[in-house]
């Protein structure tokens, strides 16, 4: 027997346990009406030292061992870039022209409103909880983790709900797209001024490569990309060939490449590639038959299980420390809902698409416990204060689908009815 066998034995085990554990967590919440995602990210909390290494924790140490963290990291990585090129893909936005404005609008508020409230927030709980750390960082991490919005999530969430192809969707993950690129910027300034070697110059040069490359793959990827698209599919009638997947593949790694370059994240590049090619309504149909199931199935739920093992919520052990989670929780969502819901409103949205706005942008999700973790690989982001903001990051996901059936009794009906009269 080969030295990988044990490894491998170890992987196919936790394959088999993460996926039959996310199947299940998502009928058991779906059965609460949550959608599929959340039920995922409990099944990852579940398996993490937050229930099973906190009641079994020799279990979840034999599970997971050290040793295979980083092919879980590696996997759940893969699986969130190919998620998001399915999601530019699957969005419309011949509606830019009218929401485009307003979106613009949204992100900004969404950004600047909730950052400023998390400054203060945290300026004043540093003595308390972090009296040893950084203040200023402790402060600017707390801003962003309140700021962000988390695209793929809510896209999915979308996606579920049916609502993603009219322009209340378009309008709103446009948004958001805005929002996070906003949002990683500011993270990594904030990573720049911490570790006291801010320079301008290389958050200028960030910003104008992040334009550059958007632009390109609108305007000189688009064209290019679509011609290539339909010989692809005339090669197959239709459908793509082996030949053609791999092409696709390629392009959509290439892109996360290229953003990962520029410093922004991964995950920006594939969506913007599937949003310049969204218009192209065969190709997103034969590209979606074949890519959505393995991701769905496969290696979103690796990327929970594996952020759900680096979340222990055990750590928060006295009332002050709950009550602070709960002024968290208020002000990331009084924050994010005010400024987006009254920023959709002066953008000409009636006041019901305005609050469903509002409820969605205030999905954070995984992406703000990106930015929790680097505020506490920085140092300057305490455990319990961590878990404090995953706690937020978390309640604010979970949120969103109970808040959209109640501000509209029939949502999918209703907005789909609104997006077509509109």
């Amino acid at each position: 027997m080969s030295e990988i066998e044990p490894l491998l034995l170890q992987v196919f085990i936790q394959l088999a346990v993460i996926i039959a554990a996310a199947r299940v967590g998502a009928w058991l919440l779906g059965l609460v009406g949550q959608p599929q995602v959340v039920g995922e990210i409990v099944a990852g909390l579940v398996l993490g030292p937050s229930l099973l290494g906190r009641f079994a924790p020799e279990v979840m140490d034999a599970l997971f061992p050290a040793d295979a963290t980083i092919i879980f990291r590696v996997l759940s990585e893969l699986g969130l870039v190919l998620l998001m090129f399915l999601i530019g893909l699957e969005f419309e936005f011949s509606h830019l022209r009218q929401v485009g404005r307003a979106a613009v609008g949204v992100a900004t508020a969404g950004i600047a409103i909730p950052f400023v409230m998390g400054i203060a927030l945290a300026w004043r709980m540093h003595p308390q909880v972090a009296e040893d750390l950084n203040r200023p960082g402790f402060a600017l991490i707390v801003a962003v983790a309140l700021s962000i919005t988390a695209i793929p999530i809510l896209g999915r969430i979308m996606i579920e709900l049916n609502i993603h192809r009219t322009a209340l969707g378009t309008l709103t993950i446009t948004a958001a797209a805005i929002d996070d690129a906003i949002g990683w910027i500011l993270l990594a300034t904030v990573s720049t001024m911490i570790h006291g070697d801010f320079e301008l110059w290389a958050i200028a040069r960030m910003s104008l490569l992040t334009v550059l490359f958007v632009g390109g793959c609108w305007f000189l990827g688009r064209p290019l990309l679509a011609r290539c698209a339909n010989y692809l599919l005339r090669q197959d009638n239709g459908d793509l060939t082996l030949v053609g997947f791999s092409a696709v593949l390629v392009t959509v790694f290439m892109s996360a490449a290229a953003t990962n370059a520029i410093g922004i994240f991964s995950i920006f590049g594939p969506f913007v590639l599937g949003a310049a090619l969204s218009g192209q309504h065969e190709f997103r149909d034969a590209t979606t038959r074949r890519l959505r199931e393995i991701v769905y199935a496969l290696f979103l739920p690796i990327f929970f299980t594996y952020s759900g093992l680096h979340t222990n919520v055990g750590l928060l052990e006295s009332w002050r420390d709950w009550s602070m989670c709960c002024l968290i929780l208020a002000v990331a969502m009084i924050g994010k809902m005010g400024g987006c819901g009254l920023a959709a409103r002066v953008g000409g949205l009636p006041w019901r698409e305005s609050g469903c706005v509002a409820i969605m942008m205030n999905t954070r999700a995984l992406m703000g416990l990106i930015a929790i973790n680097v505020g506490r690989e920085l140092g300057v982001v305490p455990d319990n204060v961590f878990c404090m903001l995953v706690i937020m990051a978390l309640v604010t996901t979970f949120v969103t689908t109970p808040l959209l059936h109640r501000f509209l009794r029939d949502p999918i009906a209703q907005l789909a009815y609104e997006s077509a009269s509109g």
